[in-house]
């Protein structure tokens, strides 16, 4: 390796075993040192080739002509999963918040659920055999050995962290502690992970015991706020229960309180949902938007990514509890942001059967919770490609627009870009961790449901879901 010292650049041989700099430099004849170095660097290259996982860089590639529905969702899967492979933190393995460096987001930031998807989309990888599968296992290892040493708070992994120390990094001035709902992003990947690297080696077995460790040490009961029936998002060593965000439905964090009540050791109990989570003025629906019933949630359903987080595991096909169906829920929300789009009461240029999809992304002014009733021009390629799902055939339409017609401006290296709004003519430079995860993670259950057969095949998940009275066709499954 080379250092620059005192305005030149020296040899240090710390990567070579047994020869210290200090042997090389004090030698009369320093000459004579090169066949044991020959010798010692041959000894470690050969080690290395053998122990070394194979982190092959997926190449990226161009708009390519004449593809088939399949081969377009495999080109498109592929080179977004570059994001989490090629991009992953070199010490931690996990996903970096975003690509660019806006917002003054430093180099080390990483995201604690964006990696839950970006895990999520590593499967993906090697069931697709992108990657091999030693490889992703030994990333993996990697990165479970330094959330173990990372920052956490009663077992709660804080949203942001530095992907080198594991040190907390604040979200905002009081969001410096545990976040409760991107730690569940997290293990709904890890858990995922967990039943997938199911072989009886040294890796996988190391593997699942560690994810295992810290999926028992999660205090989800700590979260109640002493004992209330509801689980608040945030907790702080520095400022208690400051940010006081008590997490109320319909919305993103169904999952959390499914894993909640799913954990062995430090669970909570049914009436935490249904008296927290079921309980707010902007649970339950039942009106129509664009002439189609919206079970939940606020009207014209928010933006879309309410209908994909926590539905990356949790497998909708079927899903009832005393609440709704929430395959129908999840449909028609996706219908009513495409119809609000076809419809585009603003004018926007752009929008269209092949051109919609609103959630919350980049835009040319910062960050937004794009929606049908916050429009600003802005479409997010995440809304209408992680619908995959809900509305397959639109979704293909979508996907051949941005692709075909709007390639030049928005394919990249790791995929399409975050956003682009046509009435202004901006088009992102931007990928964020938690945009990127979800199409790859959704495309690949519309195509196959691998990660949905592998998250609801969790025990946990099943007696969690049985216990909040949901109704699945996995609960009676070993």
């Amino acid at each position: 390796m080379l250092h620059a010292e005192s305005g030149r650049s020296i040899f240090r041989f710390s990567w070579l075993p047994n020869i210290s700099e200090r042997m090389f430099i004090n030698m009369k004849n320093p000459i004579l040192l090169i066949p044991a170095l020959l010798l010692t660097f041959f000894a470690v290259a050969q080690k290395q080739k053998a122990s070394a996982p194979d982190l092959n860089q997926i190449k990226p590639v161009g708009i390519i002509q004449g593809l088939s529905d399949d081969e377009l969702l495999d080109v498109v899967q592929r080179q977004t999963f570059r994001y989490f492979w090629d991009y992953a933190h070199p010490v931690s393995g996990m996903a970096r918040e975003r690509s660019n460096r806006a917002f003054d987001y430093g180099d080390e930031v990483v995201t604690t659920g964006g990696t839950g998807f970006g895990i999520m989309a590593t499967v993906v990888a090697v069931n697709r055999g992108w990657i091999t599968r030693d490889s992703a296992a030994r990333h993996l290892l990697k990165m479970v050995k330094f959330l173990a040493d990372a920052s956490s708070y009663h077992g709660v992994m804080p949203h942001w962290m530095d992907g080198t120390t594991g040190k907390t990094i604040p979200f905002s001035r009081k969001d410096d502690g545990a976040d409760l709902v991107e730690t569940s992003f997290l293990f709904q990947g890890l858990l995922t992970a967990r039943q997938y690297f199911n072989l009886e080696n040294k890796v996988e077995s190391e593997l699942r015991n560690r994810i295992n460790w810290l999926w028992d040490d999660i205090e989800w009961d700590w979260f109640t706020r002493d004992g209330q029936d509801v689980l608040y998002w945030h907790w702080s060593p520095n400022n208690g229960w400051a940010m006081n965000f008590a997490v109320r439905g319909f919305n993103e964090c169904l999952i959390m309180y499914v894993l909640a009540a799913s954990g062995e050791h430090h669970p909570v109990s049914a009436d935490v949902y249904h008296n927290g989570w079921a309980q707010s003025n902007f649970f339950k629906n039942g009106k129509e938007f664009y002439g189609i019933k919206l079970p939940l949630g606020f009207d014209f359903g928010g933006p879309l990514f309410f209908s994909h987080y926590s539905f990356l595991g949790l497998n909708p096909n079927g899903l009832t509890d005393r609440y709704a169906d929430y395959w129908e829920q999840n449909q028609n929300h996706s219908l009513i942001n495409r119809a609000h789009c076809i419809a585009n009461p603003n004018h926007f240029e752009g929008y269209g059967e092949n051109c919609w999809g609103l959630t919350s992304s980049d835009n040319h002014k910062g960050y937004k919770a794009h929606s049908p009733t916050n429009d600003h021009g802005v479409i997010s390629p995440t809304a209408a490609l992680s619908a995959f799902p809900y509305t397959p055939e639109y979704s293909m339409q979508v996907l051949r627009h941005f692709y075909y017609d709007l390639g030049d401006k928005i394919w990249s290296e790791y995929g399409f870009v975050d956003a682009f709004d046509e009435t202004k003519e901006w088009y992102a430079k931007s990928h964020l961790a938690i945009d990127q995860g979800p199409i790859i993670v959704m495309i690949e259950n519309y195509r196959t449901g691998l990660l949905w057969d592998l998250f609801m095949s969790c025990p946990e998940v099943r007696n969690g879901l049985k216990k909040l009275d949901f109704n699945t066709p996995y609960a009676d499954k070993q």
